[in-house]
């Protein structure tokens, strides 16, 4: 009976150690799964935000080229016509880069008429109508405002999982923490119980 007492207090302290065990090794499990979402969401924040912004940039800033030339009165029409199709070949160098980054539904609305935008005023150059062409220009540079705030609002979301990601692990490493704890309590209870059952004090010698 005292061997199965003991051998059941064996299994029980076995199963609770296994179970914190189990514990801290889901806990990391998680933290790495974690850690690798807040890496991809940094470089999300890189690739598909920062560089965007870079490109939109670029965009407004040969936009406001054209705008510039058309308005010009003193240039002639054909000067002003290879102008705004040099820009114009600028501006498609950059389409492809900006089309391989990862875009929401509500920015590649935006994008597609920011492209249609930039057909509009090809075709009116054929006709020389530089009235139109400002017009166009203008259309799209307020296109590409929509787009800037959307890289904006895209990126304070990313940043904001990856923050909550990180919380996350710093609790979950705290949790781990005070498992581990627990793990050496019950392993060093253990162990100085078993050395008071080994030693054995010796008792004093009789007077008698």
């Amino acid at each position: 009976m005292k061997d199965l007492k003991k051998y059941s207090n064996k299994t029980k302290s076995a199963f609770i150690l296994l179970i914190v065990m189990l514990l801290v090794l889901l806990g990391n499990f998680n933290t790495l799964q974690n850690s690798k979402n807040v890496n991809d969401n940094i470089n999300a924040i890189y690739k598909d935000r920062l560089v965007v912004a870079h490109y939109i940039f670029q965009y407004s800033k040969q936009l406001h080229y054209i705008r510039a030339e058309a308005e010009k009165l003193n240039l002639s029409d054909n000067i002003k016509k290879n102008e705004i199709i040099h820009t114009l070949d600028i501006i498609h160098t950059i389409d492809d880069l900006y089309g391989k980054t990862v875009l929401t539904n509500k920015e590649k609305e935006y994008f597609d008429a920011f492209l249609i935008s930039c057909k509009q005023i090809n075709n009116q150059l054929e006709n020389r109508n530089w009235t139109d062409i400002i017009n166009t220009s203008e259309e799209a540079l307020k296109t590409l405002e929509s787009l800037s705030q959307i890289q904006i609002e895209e990126g304070k979301a990313k940043l904001a999982t990856a923050n909550a990601m990180y919380s996350r692990n710093n609790s979950i490493g705290q949790l781990q923490i005070a498992l581990l704890i627990i793990l050496g309590g019950i392993t060093f209870y253990l162990l100085i119980k078993k050395i008071k059952k080994t030693v054995k004090i010796p008792e004093p010698p009789s007077l008698n």
